[in-house]
């Protein structure tokens, strides 16, 4: 099943969710009839006993035979054995992201996590079954594959996947070590990832005597006064330090965990694996990082100097670094104007696209509110290409939460797009699939910017921009170095929190700057981000489509004509496409050091803007 694209990690209280709703109007709750139309179905329990039996027929029935197959040529049956693979590939899928959806609307509730549980054990035992197919194909002559992709038109319609697969030849295991990495998941890495979301929606914050979940609690970071922002960051410090333990614990066995993976396969950085999932080079992440690292003095440290002065303080708190701008409307937005923004910036760049889009709201492909337990942050799940793609937001009318709605429905046309090439080939590298998202969230910004005129709001519209860029390009590579000393130093032994935190603390403050006060409590700050726990270097994909889209941008606006065309053909292309390829059509080539440039030239161009307008 593809990695869900997501965003940030909160969660929120019942209470203040139940105080927001009639400002916020009605917000959507998703439809999963699609999927199944219940956790009792009678469809859902004929699926999973069909992927139970179905796999190890296949297994039964092509196992050891796919060599022969190839050396038939025209005569064989590889696309006959490949085409059943999808459609069991597709059938697990489905199962698999009912039961996450189902999970991530309320992972409290112990019924769904008990469904959760049981899918994620008894997909892993069907899949087991197909594990030999990519193994087998992958010990096939390279002169008989090709060949055979030649010679066999069904086989050869997957000449993408087959050779993408390819990749990871090097770093595969005998058959049985693979069959025991892969069942061992489940009460392996998958535990440690379920301990760690339900702990952490489980986690109250006490500020001025309400109990708050995540959500909340990192809103008010975003309020206005600074005693507020204050509050809340000590909140969330406190219940941060008394699950220290856990955490630590959780960390130090994944990254151990990743550590015997990464040695049995012969990874030899940290990161390749993530590199080699993404489909991108070592070489180009980087330059990218270098390129973000050395930019760090006149794009964050300047920008937040500037923050300070216009807060009337010498220098800001770790908590003020989020917070408002006095020109900043305070304004909750509906969540039909939230929508209408969305779709028309969307309308203006292509009709299509905003018809794509307007499909999530109409047929409750959306959940939007609030509510206890449900899975915390934003994400785009596409399901499989038979049914269509799912966003899971916590809306609560912030302009943010608009430019996550933009982010997300991005990611969501993207899906819907490369669905079309099926269920083996549609999914895409993280580093690509951020690129629908963040330009999505451009299209809106730049349509609301080009409607305001008014200075101060302009003002306040360009710092928040710059602010999203900053936390999307600059604090995420100053994650991925976060988690390049966790995973090194784990090599050594056991970290405890203190390191942790010491390392937190140094990378926070060389990618914020002297403008920002680190105080106490904020070495905790590491413990929250899911990504962390879910995807190891995850991250760095978000300043690699944040770069990446502000030089697409940049040849949208100079181009004539011909600029939607391209960039749909790219979506559609899923993951058939090296990132060399897709980018090609655009003049641009991310292997190039001097790329990384153009795209953070871009969110320099705009601090210099607002310091103009100081």
């Amino acid at each position: 099943m593809q990695e869900i694209s997501g965003r940030r990690a909160s969660a929120h209280s019942g209470k203040a969710a139940a105080e927001a709703v009639p400002t916020l109007g009605s917000l959507p709750e998703w439809n999963l009839a699609d999927l199944y139309t219940g956790m009792d179905a009678p469809e859902l329990k004929r699926d999973l006993a069909r992927a139970a039996t179905e796999a190890a027929a296949f297994e039964s029935r092509w196992k050891g035979t796919l060599a022969v197959e190839a050396a038939r040529g025209a005569e064989g049956r590889l696309g006959e054995a490949l085409q059943a693979y999808e459609v069991l590939e597709e059938l697990i899928g489905r199962i698999v992201s009912y039961a996450g959806l189902v999970y991530a609307g309320d992972t409290s509730d112990p019924k769904r996590a008990k469904l959760y549980g049981d899918v994620q054990e008894k997909m892993t035992d069907a899949s087991a079954h197909l594990l030999f197919f990519a193994l087998e194909l992958n010990q096939i002559d390279d002169a008989m594959l090709e060949s055979a992709l030649a010679a066999d038109a069904a086989f050869g319609h997957y000449r993408p996947w087959v050779l993408d697969l390819r990749k990871d030849k090097p770093y595969q295991l005998e058959d049985r070590i693979e069959q025991l990495f892969h069942e061992k998941s489940v009460t392996g890495r998958g535990a440690w990832n379920r301990l760690f979301d339900e702990t952490m929606t489980d986690l109250r914050f006490t500020v001025d005597g309400e109990e708050l979940t995540l959500e909340p609690a990192l809103n008010r970071l975003q309020d206005a006064d600074g005693e507020v922002r204050r509050k809340a960051a000590g909140a969330l410090a406190a219940t941060f330090a008394e699950n220290l333990r856990t955490f630590t614990l959780i960390t130090n066995t994944l990254a151990k965990d990743k550590e015997i993976s990464d040695r049995w396969r012969g990874f030899k950085d940290i990161a390749d694996s993530r590199h080699l999932a993404n489909r991108v080079e070592r070489e180009v992440v980087d330059a990218l990082a270098a390129a973000v690292r050395e930019a760090y003095p006149r794009l964050s440290h300047r920008y937040y100097a500037m923050k300070a002065r216009w807060l009337g303080m010498e220098a800001m708190n770790h908590w003020d670094r989020n917070a408002p701008l006095p020109e900043t409307p305070h304004a909750i937005i509906p969540w039909d104007e939230a929508r209408h923004t969305v779709l028309s910036a969307y309308n203006r760049f292509s009709p299509q696209m905003a018809d794509i889009a307007r499909t999530f709201f109409d047929r409750n492909w959306i959940d939007a509110p609030v509510r206890p337990g449900k899975s915390p942050g934003a994400f785009a799940h596409p399901t499989v290409p038979s049914v269509h793609p799912y966003v899971l937001l916590n809306y609560m009318g912030k302009p943010r939460d608009v430019m996550t709605l933009a982010h997300e429905l991005g990611h969501g046309v993207h899906q819907v797009l490369a669905g079309g090439q099926g269920a083996l080939m549609a999914a895409t590298p993280l580093t690509l699939a951020e690129t629908a998202s963040v330009f999505g969230e451009m299209l809106t910004f730049r349509s609301l910017l080009e409607g305001t005129s008014d200075k101060r709001e302009r003002k306040a519209m360009l710092a928040q921009k710059v602010e999203d860029m900053i936390n999307t390009v600059v604090r995420q590579i100053a994650f991925y170095e976060f988690e390049r000393r966790v995973h090194t130093e784990r090599r050594n032994g056991e970290l405890t929190s203190d390191q942790l935190g010491r390392f937190w603390l140094e990378v926070q403050a060389e990618s914020l700057g002297p403008a920002i006060r680190l105080r106490e409590g904020y070495e905790t700050f590491w413990t929250y981000i899911p990504h962390f726990i879910h995807s190891p270097f995850y991250v760095y994909a978000y300043a690699f489509g944040d770069c990446l889209v502000n030089s697409l941008y940049a040849v949208y606006q100079n181009a004539e004509r011909g600029f939607q065309d391209k960039y749909f053909e790219m979506l559609r292309a899923g993951g058939t496409k090296h990132h060399s390829e897709l980018l090609k059509p655009f003049g641009l080539d991310a292997s190039d050091p001097a790329f990384w440039q153009i795209g953070l030239g871009v969110i320099g161009n705009l601090i210099d803007e607002l310091e103009a307008l100081d």
